[in-house]
């Protein structure tokens, strides 16, 4: 028996963000040149690689911008794939909110992306897909290694507090990809935006607005938020390691093929 075909997949892919805490180190860091290509650039390539969607929404700031992201998608595989354009809101939900109304009706599966996250794996998207498609609601996360303090309710600094060691044992750290069956992410963006609530992942949206849970996808790879200048080295760094992995596993299946009778 044949397994059931899935339902066309999009990603969604949010480029409009300000970068303010980068503090003036960059132009846009969405467009930043990362181990030789632009960061943007590598988000697309994950998902190519990945193979999971069959279309992008892109997310942009102004049409400066707009006309530059279509740049890069013209000099990458992803030219092959259908692109919508879809202006940025005032906060990340309405970006959102405003990609999901832009999806094709045929789009069933949704993958959420802050393209400031450019090393994500394709594993990972895989990894994702599967848990997609087994319980309609999947984010990549992290456990909490460090220890977590909190300080006391109302306390305005932190300065001579009686501070309170959080159990991190049940504590996520959470990355995107967040990926949803389009109805379920589609009615929750709906609901906070008639309540006009804040948040700060696509998660939360189902938290407020729904009583669906969300499997957490744990990423072995590691997957930065571009957020300071100093994330930028560190992300250079981690993506010249993986290259270099990848030649040496190449080299390796080079040297086991057979070279003659």
């Amino acid at each position: 028996m044949t397994a059931p075909r899935r339902s066309p997949a999009a990603a969604i892919l949010l480029a409009a963000g300000r970068g303010s805490r980068m503090r003036g180190a960059v132009d846009d860091k969405v467009l930043t040149p990362l181990a030789g290509q632009p960061v943007f650039a590598w988000t697309l390539a994950a998902f190519v690689a990945a193979g999971v969607v069959e279309r992008f929404v892109t997310v942009y700031r102004d049409e400066a911008q707009r006309r530059a992201l279509a740049r890069v998608f013209r000099s990458s595989a992803a030219r092959a794939y259908p692109v919508t354009w879809v202006r940025g809101g005032v906060e990340r939900q309405h970006s959102v909110h405003h990609a999901l109304e832009a999806l094709p009706p045929e789009v069933g599966q949704v993958y959420i992306h802050d393209c400031a996250r450019p090393l994500v794996h394709p594993e990972s998207l895989r990894a994702l897909a599967t848990a997609l498609a087994r319980d309609a609601a999947a984010c990549l996360a992290h456990r909490v290694t460090d220890t977590i303090k909190q300080l006391p309710a109302g306390a305005t600094d932190a300065v001579n507090r009686r501070l309170r060691t959080v159990d991190r044992s049940r504590l996520w750290a959470m990355e995107t990809p967040q990926a949803f069956a389009r109805p379920l992410i589609a009615e929750a963006y709906l609901a906070v935006h008639r309540r006009n609530l804040a948040m700060t992942d696509d998660a939360s949206a189902l938290e407020l607005a729904t009583r669906h849970g969300v499997t957490l996808v744990e990423n072995p790879y590691p997957n930065p938020k571009l957020t300071t200048p100093a994330d930028l080295a560190w992300a250079e760094f981690l993506l010249r390691e993986r290259s270099a992995v990848s030649d040496q596993r190449s080299d390796a299946r080079r040297a086991k093929r057979p070279t003659g009778p």
